[in-house]
C-alpha cells in the first residue's frame, strides 16, 4: 500500500504475472503478544542494569564502570601510584573511547568517589584538587582535578599480565576487557558497595582490613572443616562495620510488640540483610559556670554535614529545640569538631537525646549483601563472601602458578641448550661459519646437535659476550635457579593445602602493612543517648610528652624493661599516668595552656603532635604536661582543701592559681602566666595550698618557701619572684617539698651527691637562698636535681647525658653528704657528652610491682585526691659547663606526686573492661537483660605524700607543713606519720618507674 497526499493506493504484487515486477523482500511479519513481548523486553533490561552496571561481582567487589576505570588506569594510562597525577578529563575519556559507553558523568562521579576517604574505608583512587567533602560539595569539574591510582589498588590489579582471569571484548570488539580483576584485597567486604538495580538493591557497609583478614585465615585454618563454621566464630574477628567516618553503631535493635533485642550485626551477617543504628560520637565541655556544650567530632556513614547544621538551626528556629545559644562548625584539617553551645543551666543530656531523635546525628543503615555470584545476583552472608573470596584467590594463584610454570619451562630450556652449546662452542661456531644463511644455520644446528629450533634461535641470538667465563657462571646460576622455582611451583600446584597457605601469607602481609585501627565503635546496647565519655574504657595509661609537642600512649602493665623503654620513648618532658577519661593539660615554654583529650592520642604508642589535638602550634615548646582530676571531685565546700598550680620559670619566676580558674577557661590556647621575652616557663605542678617548694639553681643554691608566700593570681597575671638569680644563672629544679626524702644534684660531669631536705631551713620568697652544692670548673655546673624519698633497697638513679647515653647508679652509690660540697663522681660524663636530666627507678624485684589488668578484670579508675598524677619534667636546653661566660640551664626529672602519708584510701569505681574480642552476644536477649559493669575498690595509683613538720613559728606555735614528693608512676600503701610530728616510716610499698629514653644501658648488678 502507498501513500500519496494522505491518499491510500493498493499495490497488488503477482509473482510476474501480467508483466507486474516481483514482491520486494520486507521481511517476515510475526504476530506477537504485546503483553508477553513487554515482560521479555523489561526482563532483559533488568538483567542489563543489574549485570552490567548496579551491583559488584563478589570476587573483586567492583561494579564494571569502577573495574573499567583502575583498568585503564593501570594499563592503558600507566598511572600507578609512583607515577605523577594526570587530568581526570583525560582518565574519563580513556575509559569513555574504550570501555565504558556511557555518559561522561557517570565515569567521572565513580572515580571520584572512589578518591573520597569519607566514602571508602580504602580509597583506590589518589585525588589531586577538590573531589568533594562531606558537606555535600561536588568535586571540581573534571578538567581541573588530577588524579592517580592509590598504592593499594595495586592488590587489585597486580598479576593481570599472567593470564589469571578471562577477558571479554569491549562495546565495539576493538579491544579486550578483564570480566574480573585479580583482587588479592578483599575489596567487596573492605570497601563496601552500594547501588540500586531495578527490582533489588545492595547496600553492603565497609568493613575493617584487619578484622576481615583474621577472619579470612581463620577460614583457612579451619578449610577442612569449613562447613562446621559458624557465623558467631568469624564474629570473634569480624566485629561488625567499620565506617570511614567513624561513629557510634549499636549492636541491638527493639523488634516485635514484645520488644525482644535483636542482635542486628549476627543478623546481617547470617543472612545478609538487617537494619543496624548509627550514631555521631559527641561528648560535653564546660564553657563556664553552669554553661556547657555538645562537640560533635564524628558523623554516621553517608551523612551531609552541612544538611545537618542546617537542620538542627531550623529545628531552634522552629522552637522545637529549646537551650542552644550558638551552633557552629570549626572543622578543620585536624578533624571535625560541630560546636552547639548551650544556654545557662540547660541540660546537655536532654538536648543531645532530642538532637538524635530529629536529627541525622542517629539514623539506620540497611545493610543488604548482595552481589554477583556466576553473573547472578545472590544474597550473600559474611562465610560466603569469604568463601566467595577464598575461592577466587585459588582460581587467581592456580593460574598465575601455571602461567609462572610455562614460562620457567621455556626459559629453562633455552638456558639448557646454551650451556650445552658453550661446551661445544668451537663445533657450534664453525657450524656457524660454514652455513650460508641464517635458516641453514639454524637447521644445520638442529641437525647436527640435537638443539630444538628455540634453543638453536637461541644460540643465534647469544652475543660473543656470552662466551666469557663469568656470564657461563651466571648461565649455571640461573639454569640452577630456574629448576628449583620449577620445582616449587610444580609442588604448589600439586598440593591445594599450600595454595591455601600462599593465601593466608600473602593477606597477612597485606595486614601489616594497610591495616589499620578500627574508627567505628561498637555499642553492645540498644540505641540511646551516649556521649564519647561514656564509651571510653576507664583505662590506666602512660603518656610521654617530648618538648616538640610529640604524644605516646601506652597502656600500663608490668613495670619491665621494654615497658619502660615504651613509655619513655619521647619522654624528655614528662611521663603522665592518667586515665583515658581525663584530659591532659599541656604548657608551652611561653606561657600558654591547651588541653588534649587522652582517649584521641594513638594507643599504639605512635607519636601525634600536640598540634594536631590541641590548639598549639608547631613551633611551641612544650614545657610541663600534667592531668587534673575529674571536675566533679573538685571541693565545693569551704573546709576541704582548694587545688592549685604552681608555675615556676627559668629566671626564677613563680606564680600560683587555682585548678578551678584552668578548668573554667575557655579552650583555646589561654596564657596562664606572663613570661617576658628572655624568660621561659620551666614548671608546672599541682599543689595543696599549704605546702612548701624547692628552687634549685645551676650554680649551686637552693631555696625552700612555703606557697603561700605566693598570693593566687588570675590567669594573665605575670608572677612574683621566687628566687634572686645572680647574672648568668638559671633554675634547674622545682618541685614540692618532702621532708621525709632527700635532695640529689648532679653537675654536667657527673658529681653527685644526696642530702637530707631537713638541712634547708624555709625562708622567705624570692632570696638567694642558701648553698645546696659548690660547683668548679671540674665537675661542671649543676645541671639536674631530683627529690628522692627515704633511702630504700633496689632503687635505681639513672644519668642521660647529652648524647641519651642512660648511665645508671644505685642509689647507695650516691654519696649522703652536706649542702656544700662538691659530691662525688658517680657517672662517668665528659665535656662533650656532659649530664642532663637524672631519674629515679625503682626495681621490680625490690618493690611490688603492679600487675597489668587483664582483659575481664576491671582497671583503676582516676583517683580522688586534688594532685595530678604527673607535674613538669624534661632537659631540653643544652647543658651548661663552668667556666665564665658558661650559661647554666636546668635538667629536670619525670616526677609524679605521692599521696599523703595518713590518707584514707581512695575508693575508685571502674566499669568492667570490655569483653576480649571472640565474645559474641546472643542473637536475643530480654530488654534490660544487659550484664551490670563489675567494680572493685582499688587504691588510686598516685596521689599526694604529705608529712608533718611541726616547726615551731614566730608566735610559738606549731604549723603542720604539708610536702609532697614528687614521683613516678607510684602504687604505695602510705603510713601515717607519728602523733607529734617527725620523721614519718617509710611506705611499706612503693614502686616508681621514671621513663628511660631509648637506648638505656643495662642496670649494674
Amino acid at each position: 500500500m502507498t501513500i500519496t497526499n494522505g491518499a491510500a493506493d493498493t499495490i497488488q504484487h503477482t509473482n510476474g504475472a501480467n508483466g507486474a515486477a516481483p514482491a520486494p523482500n520486507i521481511g517476515t511479519v510475526r504476530p506477537a503478544d504485546i503483553v508477553g513481548e513487554m515482560q521479555v523486553a523489561y526482563l532483559d533490561y533488568a538483567m542489563s542494569v543489574i549485570v552490567a552496571r548496579a551491583l559488584p561481582d563478589a570476587r573483586d567487589g567492583l561494579k564494571p564502570v569502577h573495574r573499567r576505570i583502575l583498568y585503564a588506569m593501570y594499563a592503558d594510562l600507566g598511572l600507578t601510584h609512583d607515577k605523577p597525577h594526570k587530568k581526570s578529563a583525560r582518565i574519563v575519556g580513556e575509559v569513555l573511547g574504550k570501555y565504558h559507553p556511557h555518559g561522561d558523568v557517570a565515569v567521572y562521579d565513580a572515580m571520584a568517589r572512589m578518591a573520597q576517604d569519607f566514602s571508602l574505608r580504602y580509597p583506590l583512587v589518589d585525588g589531586q584538587g577538590n573531589f568533594g567533602s562531606i558537606d555535600g560539595d561536588s568535586p571540581a569539574a573534571m578538567r581541573y582535578t588530577e588524579a592517580r591510582l592509590a598504592e593499594i589498588s595495586n592488590l587489585i590489579l597486580d598479576d593481570l599480565e599472567k593470564e589469571t582471569i578471562a577477558w571479554t571484548p569491549n562495546f565495539d570488539n576493538s579491544l579486550e576487557e578483564p570480566t574480573v580483576l585479580p583482587a588479592a584485597l578483599p575489596n567487596l567486604l573492605i570497601n563496601g558497595a552500594n547501588g540500586i538495580a531495578v527490582g533489588m538493591a545492595t547496600n553492603i557497609p565497609p568493613h575493617n582490613l584487619g578484622e576481615v583478614v583474621d577472619a579470612l585465615a581463620f577460614l583457612i585454618d579451619h578449610h577442612a572443616q569449613i562447613d562446621e563454621i559458624t557465623t558467631e566464630q568469624l564474629m570473634r574477628f569480624v566485629q561488625g562495620p567499620d565506617f570511614p567516618t567513624g561513629g557510634i553503631l549499636y549492636r541491638y535493635r527493639t523488634d516485635g510488640k514484645n520488644e525482644e533485642e535483636i542482635d542486628a550485626i549476627a543478623q546481617g551477617y547470617s543472612v545478609g540483610r538487617s537494619r543496624m543504628v548509627m550514631q555521631a560520637k559527641a561528648h560535653f565541655e564546660e564553657i563556664s559556670r553552669g554553661r556547657s556544650r555538645i562537640i560533635v567530632t564524628e558523623l554516621p556513614y553517608q551523612t551531609n554535614k552541612s544538611s545537618l547544621i542546617e537542620r538542627i538551626a531550623d529545628l531552634v528556629r522552629d522552637g522545637k529545640v529549646e537551650g542552644i545559644s550558638d551552633l557552629r562548625d570549626e572543622s578543620d584539617r585536624t578533624g571535625m569538631r560541630i560546636v552547639i553551645e548551650l544556654t545557662r543551666n540547660a541540660d546537655p543530656k536532654t538536648i543531645l537525646a532530642d538532637l538524635f531523635k530529629y536529627t541525622p546525628l542517629q539514623q539506620t543503615f540497611g545493610m543488604q549483601l548482595l552481589a554477583l555470584v556466576d553473573g547472578q545476583p545472590r544474597m550473600l552472608s559474611l562465610k560466603r563472601a569469604l568463601q566467595l573470596f577464598i575461592q577466587h584467590r585459588q582460581e587467581i594463584i592456580r593460574r598465575r602458578s601455571e602461567f609462572d610454570l610455562r614460562r620457567a619451562r621455556e626459559r629453562a630450556h633455552i638456558v639448557e641448550g646454551l650451556l650445552k652449546a658453550l661446551d661445544i662452542i668451537d663445533e657450534v661456531i664453525q657450524t656457524i661459519r660454514s652455513s650460508q644463511r641464517v635458516d641453514t644455520a639454524r637447521n644445520n644446528l638442529v641437525k647436527n646437535f640435537g638443539f630444538t629450533e628455540v634453543q638453536a634461535q637461541a644460540i643465534l641470538d647469544m652475543q660473543l659476550r656470552r662466551l666469557a667465563a663469568l656470564e657461563r657462571t651466571r648461565l649455571k646460576d640461573e639454569y640452577k635457579a630456574l629448576r628449583d622455582r620449577i620445582a616449587e611451583l610444580e609442588d604448589l600446584l600439586a598440593h591445594p593445602e599450600k595454595v591455601l597457605a600462599l593465601i593466608k601469607t600473602e593477606l597477612l602481609a597485606i595486614k601489616e602493612k594497610y591495616g589499620d585501627a578500627r574508627r567505628t565503635q561498637i555499642v553492645d546496647r540498644t540505641k540511646g543517648t551516649l556521649t564519647t565519655t561514656d564509651l571510653l574504657p576507664d583505662q590506666t595509661v602512660w603518656v610521654s610528652v617530648s618538648s616538640k609537642g610529640e604524644l605516646r600512649r601506652q597502656e600500663v602493665g608490668k613495670l619491665s624493661n621494654t615497658a619502660l623503654r615504651q613509655a619513655g620513648r619521647g619522654s624528655d618532658v614528662a611521663v603522665v599516668t592518667a586515665n583515658t577519661r581525663e584530659p591532659l593539660y599541656l604548657f608551652s615554654t611561653d606561657g600558654r595552656c591547651t588541653r588534649v583529650a587522652i582517649h584521641e592520642i594513638p594507643a599504639d604508642g605512635k607519636a601525634e603532635l600536640a598540634s594536631e589535638l590541641g590548639k598549639l602550634s608547631r613551633g611551641d615548646r612544650i614545657a610541663a604536661a600534667l592531668t587534673l582530676p575529674a571536675t566533679e571531685s573538685v571541693p565545693e565546700s569551704a573546709d576541704q582543701p582548694q587545688g592549685y598550680l604552681f608555675f615556676v620559670t627559668e629566671q626564677g619566676v613563680v606564680k600560683r592559681i587555682t585548678q578551678v580558674d584552668l578548668r573554667n577557661a575557655n579552650f583555646g590556647a589561654p596564657t596562664v602566666i606572663a613570661v617576658a621575652d628572655k624568660d621561659r616557663l620551666g614548671w608546672v605542678f599541682a599543689t595543696q595550698g599549704n605546702q612548701e617548694v624547692i628552687l634549685v639553681t645551676a650554680s649551686g643554691q637552693a631555696i625552700r618557701f612555703a606557697e603561700d608566700e605566693v598570693r593566687s593570681m588570675g590567669l594573665a597575671a605575670g608572677g612574683v619572684g621566687g628566687v634572686k638569680l645572680k647574672k648568668g644563672d638559671k633554675v634547674v629544679y622545682a618541685a614540692v617539698v618532702d621532708l621525709a626524702g632527700e635532695l640529689v644534684t648532679l653537675t654536667a660531669e657527673g658529681f653527685a651527691k644526696r642530702t637530707a631536705l631537713a638541712e634547708y631551713p624555709s625562708q622567705g620568697r624570692n632570696g638567694g637562698g642558701i648553698v645546696t652544692h659548690k660547683p668548679n670548673e671540674r665537675t661542671g655546673l649543676v645541671s639536674a636535681a631530683l627529690l628522692l624519698a627515704a633511702a630504700a633497697k633496689g632503687e635505681t638513679v639513672v644519668a642521660v647525658t647529652k648524647k641519651g647515653v642512660p648511665k645508671l647508679s644505685a642509689h647507695s652509690e650516691i654519696p649522703a653528704m652536706g649542702r656544700g660540697v662538691q659530691g662525688k663522681q658517680v657517672v662517668d660524663a665528659t665535656h662533650s657528652d656532659p649530664v642532663v636530666v637524672i631519674h629515679r627507678i625503682v626495681s621490680a624485684t625490690e618493690s611490688a610491682a603492679p600487675e597489668a589488668p587483664s582483659e575481664a578484670s576491671p582497671t583503676p579508675g582516676p583517683p580522688t585526691d586534688l594532685t595530678p598524677r604527673s607535674v613538669r619534667a624534661r632537659a631540653d636546653a643544652k647543658p651548661p659547663r663552668a667556666g665564665k661566660g658558661m650559661t647554666p640551664v636546668r635538667a629536670a626529672p619525670m616526677t609524679t606526686p605521692r599521696p599523703r602519708a595518713g590518707d584514707a584510701k581512695a575508693n575508685v569505681t571502674s566499669s568492667a573492661a570490655p569483653p576480649p574480642a571472640g565474645k559474641v552476644a546472643p542473637q536475643k536477649r530480654a530488654k534490660g537483660q544487659a550484664a551490670q559493669p563489675a567494680t572493685t575498690n582499688v587504691r588510686a595509683d598516685v596521689g599526694a605524700s604529705t608529712k608533718a613538720n611541726d616547726k615551731p613559728s614566730a608566735q610559738g606555735k606549731e604549723k603542720g607543713v604539708a610536702t609532697t614528693q614528687p614521683s613516678l608512676f607510684a602504687v604505695e600503701d602510705a603510713t601515717p606519720a607519728p602523733a607529734g610530728g617527725g620523721r614519718a616510716k617509710r611506705p611499706q610499698k612503693l614502686q616508681t618507674v621514671v621513663s628511660v629514653p631509648p637506648g638505656q644501658a643495662k642496670k649494674k648488678g
